[in-house]
C-alpha cells in the first residue's frame, strides 16, 4: 500500500514537470539576440532570420546564416547553419581580405524557398547580394553560383527584400540604401536566381535602408528604417502606392525610441494565415538612455501591427512577451 501511494505520488510529480513544460511562460521581448530578422509563416510554423547566431555580441555581419522556428511567435528554437559563406564559391572574386553575411530574407516559390543575403564588405569593394536555394525553410541552402546583385557608382546592393505581388505574381526584388540611401526596384525571372529587369522607380521620402513590402486591400505598403544604425534616431517609416513600385505616398513612421529602447528598425511584417492578424519583427538596442553611438548587440522584438482606415498604427514599443499567435494545428 505504501509502494502503490509512492509511486502514486512519483507519476503526479512527473505529471505535474511534463505540464509545467507544456506551458511553460512566454518569454519577454526581446525574444533572441540578433538583427535585420525576416518573419515568414510557413505552414503550421513561425520562421525568423536574422542577422548573427543568437549568441550574446553576435549580431553584426557573421561568417554563417541562422534560422529559427516557432509554434507560437514565442518560443523559439534555432536549427543548424542555413548558409556558410566558406560555401559561397565567388566570395572572394573581389579581392577583399575579409567578408560577411546579413540581411537575409527568404521567398518561396517554384516549390523551393530562396534565401537571399547581403556579402560584405560595402567599402572599398562594392556589397554584393546572393541567393541560396533550398527544399525546405530550414535548409539546408546552396548558393546559386554567382552573385545576384553587385553595387557600384554610389549604389551599395545591401538589405535585399524578395516580394512576390499576389495581383501579378511577379517577383520583384527591392534592395539598397546605407549610406547612399538609394532604393533600387527589379523584376526577376520566374526562376528567382536571375534578374529580368530594373524598374523605374522614386525615392520614397526618408528611405535609408532595410526596405520591405507588403499589399492589403490592394494598396502596397513600402516600409523601411531611417536614421543611423546604431543611434537614437534609427527608425521605421512607411509610404504607400497603388503599385509594387510606387509612386509612393508618404505616411509617417511606424517605430522610434523611447527612454530606453533606442534605434528600432531593419524590420519584417508578416501575417498570420489562421487568423489574419499582422506582426512586425524588428531589432532594438535594449536599456540605452543616451543618443548614441551604441555598441554592444541588438535585440529582436515581436509585436502586434494594426491597420486603421488603411493606415498603420504607430507602435508602442513593449517588453511584454509576443501574441501567442499558433497558425494552426501544432
Amino acid at each position: 500500500m505504501v509502494r502503490a501511494r509512492l509511486i502514486g505520488r512519483a507519476l503526479a510529480a512527473l505529471a505535474a514537470v511534463m505540464l509545467a513544460g507544456a506551458s511553460r511562460p512566454a518569454p519577454d521581448n526581446p525574444v533572441i539576440v540578433g538583427a535585420d530578422p525576416h518573419l515568414a509563416a510557413i505552414g503550421h510554423e513561425w520562421w525568423l532570420y536574422p542577422t548573427g547566431s543568437g549568441d550574446a555580441h553576435d549580431d553584426f555581419s557573421a561568417d554563417r546564416l541562422y534560422g529559427y522556428h516557432s509554434p507560437d511567435l514565442q518560443h523559439w528554437s534555432r536549427v543548424g547553419s542555413l548558409l556558410d559563406l566558406h560555401a559561397i564559391p565567388w566570395i572572394g572574386q573581389d579581392g577583399a581580405p575579409s567578408h560577411g553575411l546579413w540581411a537575409p530574407a527568404l521567398a518561396q516559390a517554384n516549390g523551393k524557398f530562396y534565401l537571399y543575403y547581403a556579402v560584405g564588405p560595402q567599402n572599398p569593394t562594392p556589397s554584393r547580394i546572393g541567393v541560396a536555394v533550398g527544399n525546405a525553410p530550414g535548409g539546408p541552402f546552396t548558393d546559386i553560383g554567382h552573385p545576384l546583385l553587385t553595387g557600384g557608382n554610389g549604389f551599395e546592393a545591401i538589405d535585399p527584400m524578395v516580394f512576390v505581388d499576389p495581383k501579378s505574381h511577379v517577383p520583384y526584388l527591392y534592395a539598397g540604401g546605407s549610406a547612399g540611401a538609394t532604393l533600387r526596384v527589379y523584376q526577376l525571372a520566374p526562376d528567382m536566381i536571375h534578374i529580368a529587369r530594373e524598374v523605374p522607380t522614386t525615392q520614397p521620402p526618408h528611405f535609408t535602408e532595410g526596405v520591405f513590402m507588403l499589399e492589403r486591400r490592394g494598396t502596397y505598403y513600402l516600409s523601411y528604417s531611417h536614421g543611423h544604425w546604431n543611434d537614437a534616431s534609427y527608425s521605421v517609416r512607411y509610404a504607400t502606392a497603388p503599385s509594387p513600385t510606387g509612386p509612393w505616398i508618404y505616411r509617417g513612421v511606424i517605430l522610434k525610441s523611447d527612454a530606453t529602447h533606442k534605434g528600432p528598425g531593419h524590420h519584417s511584417i508578416a501575417q498570420n494565415p489562421a487568423t489574419g492578424e499582422w506582426y512586425i519583427a524588428y531589432h532594438r538596442w535594449e536599456n540605452e538612455t543616451d543618443d548614441g553611438p551604441y555598441k554592444g548587440s541588438r535585440q529582436i522584438a515581436i509585436q502586434r501591427l494594426a491597420f486603421r482606415d488603411g493606415r498603420i498604427e504607430p507602435i508602442r514599443i513593449s517588453d511584454a512577451p509576443p501574441p501567442y499567435a499558433p497558425i494552426g494545428d501544432q
